[in-house]
């Protein structure tokens, strides 16, 4: 009997042990909120995350993608987010300054001079610290997903130097940092609803608009345009969002899992957005348009002319975070 007892406990530990690490995890149907289409890379990003997370939890844990802003725009979903109604969102980091002004920091120009600055200071402390800046707001940020470098198209000349902005009327998202950027280049910087730029394009009552070359593509903005130029003088990071409400009401597991798959996630995402922006240059240099990029000299020479408009700006966004990037920037232009 005893023989039988000793079997019995030793298959019960047995079987126990080789259950699988799913007991952690509950099923959850996490909503995630977007502004972009489901055909963005966004959403190459979400299968990914959705394929480690269904390995990572046995299948509990579902992904629910609500595309177009169908659960409000970006600054609406993240208060969701911050009230614990909501799970998730991937925003880009320009809506939210009014929530964590610190966020405007990613507004100032000519900041990266490329993606894998960009990526060295966002997924390293700069980025941690910046993540501690949204945990105090309520926000779970579990990676730095990418909406791009926008850059320079307009009917004018090749803009090889600053000064070859002067008098260029140049169309600019309503953002204070932008309008100030472009005047200080000598631009006649004009704020304009995106879905009035192609038809202002081609009347000539502008001569150059700034968007990233997926954009510049998709809209046919090459149709009215002679020149682009690979100017680089803003890069916008996505976040992932997740409501920290919610997020602390979930056992660790599960949370490891989430930020693990976001990660995942995000080089997937970062992946596909770098190669459609090449194939979009590819077809932008197809159509005939003159395509330059700046040289390291002038992308210094500007950044220092825009050395003002980060000084105008550093107390709204606050003198230690602009301060602690210039710095990192610095260190990682050394390596």
């Amino acid at each position: 009997m005893r023989k039988l007892l000793l079997t019995t406990t030793a298959l019960a530990i047995a079987c126990a042990s080789a259950v699988p690490a799913f007991a952690e995890f509950k099923a959850r149907n996490i909503r995630v909120s977007n502004g972009i289409n489901a055909d963005h890379p966004v959403g190459n990003g979400i299968n990914a995350m959705q394929k480690c997370l269904d390995e990572k939890s046995g299948g509990k844990m579902k992904l629910t993608a609500f595309w177009g802003g169908a659960l409000g725009g970006d600054l609406q979903a993240t208060q969701a987010l911050r009230s614990g109604v909501q799970e998730a969102v991937v925003t880009s980091s320009s809506p939210l300054v009014g929530i964590v002004p610190a966020l405007g920091v990613f507004d100032l120009p000519f900041l990266f001079g490329n993606a894998q600055e960009a990526y060295k200071v966002l997924d390293g402390k700069f980025g941690d610290m910046m993540n501690q800046k949204l945990d105090a707001a309520g926000l779970v940020n579990l990676a730095y997903w990418e909406n791009g470098f926008r850059n320079l198209s307009n009917s004018v000349r090749p803009v090889t130097k600053w000064e070859d902005f002067s008098g260029m009327k140049v169309r600019v998202m309503q953002n204070n940092i932008f309008l100030d950027t472009f005047q200080n280049l000598g631009a006649n910087a004009t704020p304009m609803a995106f879905g009035e730029v192609f038809s202002a394009l081609e009347t000539k009552a502008i001569d150059a608009q700034e968007n990233p070359y997926v954009t510049i593509d998709t809209s046919k903005f090459f149709e009215v345009q002679k020149y682009v130029t690979e100017t680089n003088h803003a890069y916008t990071p996505f976040l992932f969002l997740f409501s920290k409400a919610i997020f602390n009401t979930y056992a660790p597991d599960e949370q490891a899992a989430l930020r693990t798959c976001a990660v995942v996630g995000r080089d997937v995402e970062r992946q596909v957005i770098g190669d459609l922006n090449k194939k979009s240059l590819e077809k932008i240099k197809a159509a005939g348009l003159q395509v330059n990029t700046l040289s390291p000299e002038e992308q210094q020479r500007i950044r220092e002319k825009s050395a003002v408009v980060y000084e105008k700006h550093k107390a709204e966004i606050g003198a230690e975070v602009v301060d602690n990037i210039v710095a990192e920037l610095k260190e990682v232009r050394k390596k």
